[in-house]
């Protein structure tokens, strides 16, 4: 039976089959390296002050919100301005060079450059508030920021760690009193755990894992 394709066409189909499949996987690779957090887990990225929240937490007894005004009221909890920070600042530590540029922000009237710890692909939509007005502890995403003398990253923040809390969020409930609580637990009990949901009217399973969720 005669060849149907010469061998110079037969070769170059598997050329072009090996080509497609490596930059095939390449794509895959770019893709998913933009998509990871710039950031590695238990590395504090560069900031231009080295802010310390187990000081200002722990040993202030800051309460999250005199910082992050928006996090009960917007999808985005909000980076600190500098007159934030210069409400303490303008007393406290005013002569000391490791502040220069928090004075320098102030004096030219221009926000400080920080780095985003947590930072999610754009393609995800993330809301804080809904999270922490329904008994979503602060700690459960950004873990004992108490205890961080510099801030890191210490969740995965993937799509698989998101889903294991929306199949099941009732472990990681606590009472509204305790969501800004670094040492706060959801209760021991089930059915004391199961009341928090339905005292908090979150809906089921299927409706927090359905795609529009955190991708619209």
């Amino acid at each position: 039976m005669a060849q149907i394709f010469d061998r110079g066409l037969v070769l170059a189909l598997k050329v072009g089959t090996l080509v497609s499949l490596v930059v095939f996987v390449t794509l895959i690779f770019v893709w998913r390296w933009s998509t990871d957090d710039p950031h590695a887990m238990h590395a504090p990225p560069q900031q231009p002050l080295p802010f310390s929240h187990q000081h200002h937490v722990r040993d202030d007894g800051i309460d999250c919100r005199y910082c992050h005004r928006a996090v009960e009221e917007s999808s985005f909890a909000g980076i600190p301005s500098t007159q934030v920070c210069m409400s303490c600042h303008s007393q406290l530590f005013r002569d000391v060079d490791l502040f220069a540029p928090l004075h320098a922000s102030y004096q030219s009237n221009t926000r400080l450059k920080w780095t985003r710890v947590n930072d999610l692909p754009d393609f995800v939509f993330f809301n804080h508030s809904a999270h922490v007005t329904h008994g979503v502890p602060c700690k459960e995403c950004h873990g004992r920021i108490d205890q961080m003398p510099l801030t890191a990253r210490v969740r995965s923040l993937d799509m698989q760690w998101c889903l294991s809390c929306h199949r099941d969020p009732t472990p990681h409930l606590v009472a509204a009193d305790q969501v800004f609580d670094m040492k706060a637990h959801a209760p021991a009990k089930p059915s004391e755990r199961e009341a928090l949901r339905m005292h908090y009217g979150i809906l089921g399973s299927q409706s927090l894992t359905e795609c529009s969720t955190c991708h619209r």
